[in-house]
């Protein structure tokens, strides 16, 4: 079979994680001026969503301590959903105060982890999220669920798809639009992925469902092409592949919204977003954390 005869969608949204999954692994604190700089030259990349920040407890992810100060001051551009992450009501209240568009609420598919990121079993977490939801949706705000640790857990290994169908049954039970299926260690190969799909997209469909890959192996943009032919045209991904979880030992960065980009591009897949300002802001971001970022297509840039 020929590439040309391959179905893939004609367009994909790219949803960028990077201020908010990016940054918050970082141990060179961002200023909230230079995040605000940053995330205002992501809105005029042509990025229809941005998850700006966290409202966790600062103790916990002290590199996202301004939630509230980015979220509020940040420039709004037409068209762009401008998402953040909340873990609780209180969470929630901060974030509904910054006028944040959308909710974002976390979980994970296998049991250690979740304990360890959340500080609660999987049970336990169920009627947090719910509550969270209700208020959102009350509030007039979407909600869309994170499940980590799809693909492979730091702690037990292999998650099976059973778990992966009962979490994300029950977050779309409390309301969410969207459940991003993360690949929190960078653990999966393409015919896990497809694996897993399969089983998931007979129960979900693909609309709803996005893809978070991590690149710790390398397999991100392999993963992202069999999930392009499984019919998912919903990605996760951080600028300059900055990235990490603080809770999940080894894990790295997220796939590179460049790195993506250039391959969509090639391929003639539609997303709205332009290149050369998307690369700007990845140098722009490469600069302040002082370190080469792993971006092949910043690389190439440089």
């Amino acid at each position: 079979m020929t590439v040309s005869n391959r179905n893939y969608p004609k367009k994909v949204t790219v949803n960028e994680v990077g201020p908010r999954d990016g940054l918050q692994n970082e141990k060179t604190f961002i200023s909230t001026e230079d995040k605000i700089a940053w995330i205002n030259q992501l809105s005029q990349s042509g990025l229809s969503y941005i998850e700006v920040t966290s409202f966790v407890n600062p103790k916990w992810i002290p590199a996202l301590a301004d939630a509230y100060e980015v979220a509020k001051q940040i420039d709004r551009v037409s068209g762009v959903t401008y998402a953040a992450l909340v873990p609780n009501l209180k969470g929630l209240q901060r974030g509904l105060e910054a006028n944040i568009d959308e909710v974002a609420v976390f979980m994970s598919a296998s049991e250690t982890h979740n304990k360890k990121n959340i500080n609660k079993s999987i049970n336990e977490t169920f009627p947090i999220l719910k509550e969270v939801g209700k208020e959102a949706i009350a509030a007039g705000k979407t909600v869309r669920g994170y499940v980590s640790t799809v693909f492979g857990c730091p702690y037990e290994g292999p998650v099976c798809a059973e778990q992966v169908l009962r979490v994300s049954e029950t977050l779309f039970d409390i309301g969410v639009r969207e459940i991003s299926l993360g690949d929190t260690i960078g653990a999966a190969n393409p015919l896990q992925v497809e694996k897993m799909l399969d089983i998931l997209l007979k129960r979900f469909p693909s609309e709803r469902l996005a893809m978070h890959f991590h690149d710790t192996r390398g397999l991100a943009m392999a993963n992202v092409l069999i999930s392009l032919e499984m019919g998912i045209t919903n990605f996760d991904s951080s600028i300059g592949g900055l990235g990490g979880c603080p809770y999940a030992p080894g894990a790295s960065g997220n796939v590179a919204t460049d790195d993506l980009l250039y391959m969509l591009d090639g391929m003639g897949i539609q997303t709205g977003i332009h290149q050369e300002k998307l690369l700007a802001a990845a140098k722009f971001i490469q600069e302040k954390v002082g370190r080469p970022l792993p971006s092949h297509s910043l690389q190439a840039f440089n």
